[in-house]
């Protein structure tokens, strides 16, 4: 595919780094020269330096023959405005980066009437990937399948746990709720187990459970606890707004350290529910004097990833039943877990799921398009919802007929609204949504799955 992205920030790179892998053809473009050289010289991509909102520079990129154009400028209007352009030469698709609150109702109307494939937002993704965490404490990441039909939770096996020491066969004897354990993170490696896989104290199993049977596996492993009330959020920037909104609209006690005292009073005006304090949230006598040592969640959104992780650490000391980081360099992302941080989050890599979620949709012919997509384990396992559209031989066979292929694994099947989490028996039919978890990387096609 021809894909053209306009604005190079953070997500833009990221965004590239994914798309490369995908082996698609990509025109970047940017205001700053230095950043499209760079680009250029690293992914070995073409660039146009320039505003991507003006015709004349779209048209350099070659829009007009664009099957997508990403618009992911700082500037939400700018991010539009180079939408509608690229539509307007010709572009199949467009996908564009909408941040502001003040828009969220209007995000349905760009979609259907000005021609916008995807609004895209990640701050406000982020924020509801951390509701997720806090709503159940005892999960350390929670993903959604079949419109919230389908959970895969991320559990770490502490000291105690009942699944310790068990095989996937025999833990049937633990656990009578019917989950399936679709991948296992084992210090750095990453396994997508069979039968006699036994688990051990310190893995991370990511399972898929019915939504309506999370609740009872959780209870069954002992990780049923008691729920979070107070919150306290360090640092007041967008994915703070979002997060304090949706949390005090839950009933939450939510505070809020901002060191910026304009901002400080603009949140302050916008969450009247909120507590929203002045102040350095990495200032030990604050936190202190704002009581981090009686709160139920820390949550650390400031921009310096440095300081999100100090503060997290802090904030574990001080016995936080939850402690979630924001962290943007891809590097730290595997440090933080050896210094007792399990719940990060990574904005960039949320959205950069979402966008390769509907490249994979729109770039394939062959039947079976993808639904939703997740990056896994620091990105080694992708978790995918195909719709099984078109006639397949595989179809109708019971699944220990099947050959999948090696560290492939169907994990879910969804059919007339039911979820059906499988065993050898159980067998795909045609407009069934089918899961699969697999560490291979560009499957695009549910026939992927299958030798």
């Amino acid at each position: 595919m021809n894909i053209v992205l306009i604005g190079c920030g953070t997500i833009g790179r990221t965004v590239i780094e994914h798309a490369i892998k995908e082996k698609h053809n990509i025109t970047i473009v940017d205001d700053e020269k230095r950043k499209v050289e760079e680009l250029i010289e690293r992914f070995d991509v073409m660039g146009v330096v320039g505003n991507g909102a003006c015709i004349d520079i779209q048209e350099e990129a070659g829009v007009a023959n664009a099957n997508l154009v990403i618009t992911l400028t700082q500037n939400d209007e700018i991010n539009i405005l180079a939408a509608l352009v690229a539509k307007k030469l010709g572009a199949t698709s467009t996908i564009a980066r909408v941040r502001n609150p003040e828009y969220k109702k209007q995000v349905e109307l760009m979609k259907d009437e000005l021609g916008i494939s995807l609004i895209i937002n990640p701050e406000r993704a982020t924020a509801e990937e951390i509701v997720n965490m806090i709503n159940i404490p005892s999960v350390l990441k929670l993903e959604q399948f079949a419109k919230g039909k389908v959970n895969l939770v991320e559990i770490l096996l502490e000291k105690g746990n009942p699944l310790i020491g068990e095989t996937l066969i025999t833990m049937q004897k633990v656990v009578k709720t019917k989950v399936l354990i679709c991948a296992v993170q084992r210090g750095d490696e990453v396994v997508i187990p069979s039968g006699h896989f036994k688990m051990k104290e310190g893995d991370r199993l990511n399972i898929t459970a019915d939504a309506n049977s999370l609740v009872s596996f959780l209870r069954e492993v002992n990780l049923i606890k008691s729920p979070l009330k107070n919150i306290m959020i360090i640092g007041g920037g967008k994915i703070a707004y979002y997060l304090a909104n949706e949390l005090v609209s839950k009933h939450y006690n939510v505070k809020v350290i901002e060191n910026n005292q304009e901002r400080a009073d603009e949140i302050a005006e916008l969450l009247p529910k909120a507590t929203i304090i002045y102040g350095d949230g990495t200032d030990h006598d604050l936190l202190i004097e704002e009581g981090i040592e009686g709160i139920d969640a820390c949550v650390v959104l400031t921009n310096v990833d440095e300081e999100n992780i100090i503060a997290s650490m802090y904030a574990k000391k001080q016995k936080a039943k939850k402690v979630i980081a924001k962290v943007k360099k891809t590097s730290f992302l595997g440090m933080v877990g050896e210094l007792g941080i399990a719940n990060v989050v990574s904005p960039k890599e949320i959205i950069a799921s979402q966008i390769i979620s509907y490249l994979r949709a729109i770039s394939n012919d062959r039947g079976s398009n993808v639904i939703t997509l997740y990056k896994l384990v620091d990105n080694k396992v992708e978790a995918l919802e195909f719709s099984a559209r078109k006639k397949e031989k595989f179809y109708n066979k019971p699944l220990k007929e099947l050959k999948t292929k090696e560290n492939c694994l169907i994990a879910c099947i969804i059919r007339d609204g039911q979820v059906i989490i499988p065993g050898g028996n159980d067998f795909i039919q045609q407009n069934d949504s089918v899961v699969v978890v697999t560490t291979h990387e560009q499957f695009d096609d549910l026939s992927d799955a299958f030798e």
